[in-house]
């Protein structure tokens, strides 16, 4: 099949003949696997792990289907012969092997978002709102799904948070809108897709082991403005967000819509006297604004939170939802845990879980929530540096302790600028146990009126299956000491 008459398939059209490996068994790839081998193409899905129980369920259930399944050490080393496209998971990196050996023979490379884009009903496809950036893409998704479903639509968050977005095209019963959290890895492997509105809430340093460089990871979040038709949401604080949306090529109409902390200009929206204000989706934008909701309406006041919430709003609005629906999602929206979410307080001091904060940006924004601060940090740093973090929090630290691999990375920083801060350094390499000692030192350093903050600042796979798992050992810590 020539790369032509693959473009000209869609979901009413037979696959059969279409000869299509998925690279990645997880959960996107089975969503990919699933649905391919509905539509009658012969699939061929690829993974280098066993997995557990329910993956290896999974993979019978599609052999009897009539796809091949090859799970192991080794699987994904050569690609097989004849193969007319790759649909990829996201995060595998462009010099894996077997996306390697795609591109020599000119084989298409897609990720499930391309094939998701691909399979839209083409009599209801509905809209796609879509949320890139270092930082806060699934609290932004999640405000987003829950303003829509308080307009009374028919929402889901997908992508890289919630419901695998191929099973969400694929629904027989069509959605209104979906609010769509994409990561670069996913974007790096999306051509196609053209969103109703697009935001890329911050580009920071993250995935350098991933990357080249800061460039190429900046031009992979950039790709979601390419395309939009109606509103480009970028940062006003964060000039690589409008550098990118002045550079995409967009449906002619769109519009560049930015969010502030500070008081809006025409076309933006921001905050007037503690008050969430839209001057860009009204008539009178020129001489006034329109009152979404307060700021104390928020779960929380943090201000990358309140960022969170503001282009959350954005993207609601691009798609003509109501000011009221607005303020009552926002109203009504808990983040997940792990996020700023306090787990502790006593004899005055704040115990606060950031595990979610996985670099350096995420713990900035973070630690400027809060003064003064006994921070705890640490894990995998991902190539990633603290320099300019610890410049700009410097003067909110009583005191920095760390744990994880990579400690050293963030204990040169703090030497470079924050010399009068006092720093502990743990060694234990057992995470559980780690957090347990930095939880009694931090006891011990804290006063009334401190706040303890874990926002570790790096990844948590040397110590911890993930984020999650890191924060609830935190938590779990602070309960027992409090």
């Amino acid at each position: 099949m020539t790369p032509e008459q693959l473009d000209g398939l869609g979901r009413n059209d037979s696959w059969e003949g279409v000869k299509a490996v998925v690279a990645g068994f997880g959960v996107s790839g089975f969503a990919a696997a699933d649905n391919l081998t509905h539509l009658g193409a012969f699939v061929i899905a690829l993974d280098e792990s066993q997995g557990d129980e329910e993956r290896q369920e999974k993979a019978k259930l599609l052999g009897i289907l009539g796809a091949d399944i090859r799970l192991g050490e080794g699987a994904t080393h050569v690609l097989p012969d004849d193969v007319d496209v790759v649909v990829t998971s996201p995060g595998w990196r462009p010099t894996a092997p077997l996306l390697a050996q795609a591109r020599e023979r000119g084989i298409p490379i897609w990720g499930e978002v391309e094939l998701a884009w691909r399979l839209r009903d083409p009599d209801n496809a509905a809209p796609w709102l879509a949320v890139t950036g270092t930082n806060g893409k699934t609290t932004t998704v999640q405000m987003l799904d829950n303003i829509l479903r308080t307009a009374g639509l028919r929402s889901v968050a997908v992508g890289n948070v919630g419901l695998p977005i191929v099973e969400a095209v694929m629904d027989p019963e069509p959605y209104d809108v979906f609010a769509v959290e994409l990561s670069s890895f996913q974007l790096h492997y999306t051509t196609s897709m053209a969103a109703e509105a697009a935001v890329v809430l911050n580009i920071a340093e993250d995935h350098l082991d991933w990357y080249p460089s800061m460039t190429e990871y900046a031009a992979d979040k950039g790709r979601v403005y390419e395309g939009v038709e109606r509103a480009c949401v970028y940062n006003v604080a964060d000039d690589a967000t409008m550098h990118l949306v002045e550079e995409a090529d967009v449906v002619e109409g769109a519009r560049a819509i930015g969010f502030t902390l500070g008081t809006p200009a025409v076309g933006q929206v921001g905050i007037v006297e503690d008050i969430l204000v839209d001057r860009a989706f009204i008539a009178e934008r020129q001489t006034s604004a329109a009152e979404l909701c307060q700021v104390s309406d928020l779960a929380s006041a943090a201000p990358h939170y309140v960022q969170n919430a503001l282009a959350a709003a954005a993207l609601a609005r691009a798609h003509g939802v109501s000011q009221a629906a607005v303020r009552d999602g926002l109203k009504s929206f808990r983040p997940d845990g792990h996020r700023i979410e306090v787990v502790g307080e006593a004899e005055g001091v704040t115990w606060v879980d950031d595990s979610k904060a996985t670099n350096p940006h995420a713990a900035q924004a973070s630690l400027q929530a809060y003064d003064p601060v006994v921070w705890i940090a640490g894990g995998l740093a991902k190539g990633a540096r603290f320099e300019d973090l610890v410049a700009s929090v410097h003067e909110r630290l009583r005191a920095v302790i760390l744990i994880g691999q990579d400690r050293d990375v963030i204990a040169s920083a703090l030497t470079a600028h924050a010399g009068g801060v006092e720093v502990i350094e743990l060694d234990e390499a057992d995470g559980e146990a780690a957090l347990a000692q930095a939880v009694d030192r931090a006891a011990a350093l804290s006063q009334p009126g401190d706040t303890v903050l874990l926002a570790p600042g790096c990844a948590s796979q040397d110590q911890f299956r993930d984020y999650k798992a890191r924060g609830d050992a935190f938590a779990a810590a602070v309960r027992r000491r409090l």
